[in-house]
């Protein structure tokens, strides 16, 4: 989205939350840190005299998603959301659906198996509660090691290909994993990897997020800027 913008010489800004030590560079300007929730948000806006606001965070943000649908009325700015699609099951799949991190952990079972939390950092914690298994972690950055008695750290960054996770599921003897149902290609090999070793995967559904305007590609929001309507929706 970022490129695209940049590319069409618009007047963007990019605003990172601050979780990543060392976020991508970008070809428009950036911000990095929170804004002090709704009214701060509007307030950024309003001063900035921006127009459009598009939100193209997280599937499971849900939060600051919320918080913009309530900023952008405030500040009386137009609103489109960029959201991934959704992954779907496919046949092979093994899914278990869940609400949330801690359906998701009941779904472990009790007894001690070994689990790759496909998650972030952000809700890892709430695995302390199943401290029994094996956690396989994935970050972007180094972090503090988490509250889990059994557990192995893998510093990298996607996109990841089939032939890398199913060699990292292989050497860590993973027996299931646990997921956000994020969308998108660069996390989507994992789910590939799962279905060609036949093993199963509990996937966490996204959080409610209020009703408003959304798009899932980046044409679209294009379209969208030039004549002010979201087309097909």
């Amino acid at each position: 989205m970022a490129t695209a913008l940049a590319a069409r010489g618009e007047r963007a800004v990019l605003s990172y939350a601050g979780r990543t030590d060392n976020p991508r560079a970008q070809a428009i300007s950036i911000r990095i840190g929170g804004f002090g929730g709704v009214d701060g948000l509007a307030a950024y806006m309003m001063r900035e005299s921006a127009t459009h606001l598009i939100d193209a965070t997280h599937p499971f943000a849900a939060r600051i998603s919320a918080n913009a649908i309530a900023a952008a009325k405030l500040a009386n700015v137009k609103l489109l959301a960029l959201t991934r699609p959704e992954w779907v099951e496919a046949p092979g799949d093994r899914w278990t659906r869940v609400a949330d991190t801690e359906q998701a952990v009941e779904a472990l079972g009790h007894d001690p198996t070994r689990v790759f939390l496909a998650l972030g950092r952000q809700t890892i914690g709430d695995f302390a509660h199943a401290p029994q298994h094996f956690y396989l972690l994935r970050f972007v950055d180094a972090a503090t090691p988490p509250a889990l008695p059994h557990h192995h750290l893998v510093v990298d960054r996607g996109p990841f290909t089939l032939a890398g996770e199913l060699a990292l599921l292989r050497e860590h003897r993973i027996h299931v994993i646990v997921a956000k149902n994020a969308g998108g290609s660069g996390a989507r090999a994992k789910l590939d990897a799962a279905r060609e070793l036949g093993l199963p995967v509990v996937m966490i559904d996204r959080p409610f997020i209020p009703p408003r305007p959304q798009v899932g590609s980046v044409a679209a929001v294009l379209d969208w800027l030039d004549h002010g309507v979201v087309r097909g929706v």
